[in-house]
C-alpha cells in the first residue's frame, strides 16, 4: 500500500516539476522560442506568449501598409492611422524628388495681385489698405518657393502680423484667401498652446493640423498657410507669481517655426506616441499670418501720444484721440513690446498691418453686397416658400446702429437678425396666401410690426392681429 503511494507522490512531484518548468520558460507564439533564449515574453490572453522581436515585427509590417491579411479583408491602412509610406525626411529624402518638386510648382498658375484682391472685394467690405497689403504678401511668398525665383539671391519669408478689433474680419479675410488659391489652410488657436511638458497643445500642433489639411502630403503641406488667431493671448503676463506656460514661452517655442526649421509632426493625432508614425515637415516655405484683436492696446498708443501734450497754443489735447476709432492703425513695435510681445517674436513676422474698425457704412454694405451676404441668405430661405423678403433703407440703418452698440462688428448683425426674424421665420409658412414681406424700422426696433402683401393684390396685412 505504501508503494503505491510512493508512486502517486512521484507522478504528481514530476508533473508539478514539468508546470513549474513551462511557466518559468514561456515559448513565443510566433517563433517557437523559449524565453531562455527570446527574452522577456509579453503575454496576451488565451496564455499566449509573444517575444518582443516577433512584435517589432508585427508593428513594422503594420506601418509599412503591406500587410496581405489587411488587403484581403479590405481593411484600409488609414483607418487605424498608419503611415502608408515611408518616413518622410526633408534633409536626406529631397535630393532630386525635391528637384521635380519645384519644377511642378509655378508661381504664374497663381491669380496677380490685383486679380486676388478684387476676388476678395466680392465677399469683404471695405479693408482697402489690408486686402491690398495681404494680396500682395501672398503671392511675392509663393513667388519665393516658384522654381523661377533667382538662385543667387535668397527671398525672405513675408509672414505677417494683422491687428484688428473683433469682427472686423481677419479669420475670414484669411479664410477667402486660402479658397482662392487653393491651398492648404490650418485655422489654430493661440490659446489652447502652452510650454512643452504641460496640458494642453504643444507648438508642434499647429503644423499636425496643416498636415492634415494637406491629406498627409508632406510636398503639399510645406507650400500651406497657418493662421495663428489669437495671437495676442500668448503675450507675457504682468504681474503674476506663477511660471508663465501659456505666454511668453509659446512665443518662445514658435520662433523656430516661423523661421523655418524641420519638424516631427504625428500623422494623424495632434500629439506624439509610440503608437503614431512621425513625418518630417520643413516650414521654411510655410506662410505664417497671425492675427489678434490686442484689447488694451489702444491704450498703450494712446499713453505714447499723449506724452507729446504739454501746455501752450501748439499742444496736443489729451483727449485729443479718444473717439478715434482707428487708433490701432498708429500701432509701432514699441507699442507691441509694451504689450507683452517678444521682441524675436515680431522680428519673424515683418509685415504689420491693421483692419479698420466698421463703420455704420460699411455694416449696411456688409448686409447686402458680400455674395454670401447674410441678407441674401434669409432672402433665399423665404424664397424657398415662393415669399419675396424686403428691407427698407431705414431698417439697413436701424440693424447697423444696433450692431454699433453691442461692439463686436460684424457678427452683431447676425444675433440682431436671429433675433428679428424668429417671427417671420415662423410664422409665414403657415399662409400660402402671403407674397412679400417689408421690414421696418419701427420692426427693427421694436415699435411695430413688418408689413406683409398678399398674392395678387396690394393689400397690406399686419402680421401681428390678422387686421388688412
Amino acid at each position: 500500500m505504501s508503494n503505491n503511494n510512493d508512486d502517486i507522490n512521484d507522478k504528481k512531484n514530476i508533473e508539478d516539476n514539468k508546470n513549474k518548468k513551462a511557466k518559468s520558460d514561456a515559448i513565443c507564439y510566433l517563433c517557437r522560442r523559449p524565453e531562455s533564449v527570446a527574452g522577456k515574453m509579453i503575454e496576451i490572453p488565451n496564455h499566449i506568449h509573444i517575444c518582443a522581436d516577433c512584435m517589432q515585427k508585427t508593428f513594422d509590417v503594420m506601418n509599412s501598409g503591406d500587410n496581405p491579411y489587411m488587403n484581403l479583408i479590405g481593411i484600409p491602412p488609414t483607418m487605424f492611422n498608419i503611415n502608408t509610406g515611408p518616413k518622410v525626411d526633408s534633409k536626406k529624402d529631397k535630393g532630386e524628388e525635391k528637384k521635380d518638386n519645384d519644377v511642378a510648382f509655378d508661381h504664374k498658375k497663381l491669380p496677380l495681385p490685383h486679380v486676388i484682391k478684387a476676388r476678395l472685394d466680392e465677399y469683404i467690405i471695405g479693408q482697402e489698405h489690408a486686402k491690398k497689403v495681404i494680396s500682395v504678401a501672398v503671392y511675392n511668398h509663393y513667388k519665393r518657393i516658384s522654381f523661377r525665383a533667382p538662385k543667387d539671391v535668397e527671398i525672405e519669408k513675408s509672414n505677417m502680423l494683422m491687428i484688428g478689433p473683433t469682427g472686423s474680419g481677419k479669420t475670414y479675410l484669411v479664410k477667402t484667401l486660402a479658397n482662392l488659391l487653393d491651398v492648404p489652410l490650418a485655422i489654430t488657436d493661440a490659446t489652447s498652446l502652452t510650454e512643452a511638458g504641460y496640458i494642453g497643445d504643444d507648438v508642434e500642433s499647429v503644423i499636425s493640423k496643416l498636415l492634415m489639411a494637406a491629406g498627409n502630403d508632406v510636398e503639399k503641406a510645406e507650400r500651406g498657410i497657418v493662421f495663428i488667431d489669437e495671437i495676442d493671448k500668448i503675450a507675457k503676463k504682468r504681474n503674476t507669481n506663477s511660471r508663465d506656460v501659456s505666454g511668453e514661452s509659446v512665443q518662445q517655442g514658435l520662433l523656430k517655426l516661423l523661421e523655418g526649421s524641420d519638424v516631427e509632426v504625428p500623422v494623424g493625432a495632434t500629439s506624439k506616441n509610440a503608437m503614431v508614425p512621425l513625418k518630417t515637415i520643413n516650414t521654411e516655405n510655410i506662410l505664417f499670418i497671425c492675427g489678434g484683436a490686442f484689447p488694451d492696446l489702444d491704450k498703450i498708443i494712446k499713453a505714447r501720444l499723449n506724452k507729446q501734450s504739454s501746455i501752450g497754443f501748439q499742444a496736443d489735447l489729451k483727449d485729443k484721440y479718444d473717439n478715434d476709432a482707428n487708433i490701432l492703425q498708429k500701432v509701432t513695435l514699441d507699442d507691441l513690446r509694451e504689450y507683452g510681445m517678444v521682441p524675436e517674436f515680431l522680428g519673424r513676422l515683418p509685415i504689420l498691418f491693421t483692419l479698420e474698425g466698421l463703420t455704420r457704412e460699411m455694416l449696411v454694405k456688409v448686409l447686402l453686397e458680400p455674395k454670401n451676404a447674410i441678407l441674401k441668405q434669409y432672402k433665399g430661405l423665404l424664397a424657398m416658400d415662393e415669399v419675396e423678403l424686403v428691407f427698407d433703407s431705414e431698417a439697413l440703418e436701424a440693424i447697423a446702429d444696433k450692431a454699433l452698440d453691442k461692439k463686436t462688428g460684424a457678427r452683431a448683425l447676425r444675433a440682431i437678425l436671429e433675433e428679428s426674424m424668429l417671427d417671420i421665420m415662423y410664422e409665414i409658412p403657415k399662409d400660402d396666401n402671403i407674397g412679400r414681406v417689408i421690414i421696418t424700422k419701427d420692426y427693427i426696433e421694436g415699435k411695430g410690426v413688418p408689413l406683409i402683401e398678399l398674392r395678387g393684390n396690394l393689400k397690406v396685412k399686419d402680421m401681428a392681429n390678422g387686421e388688412e
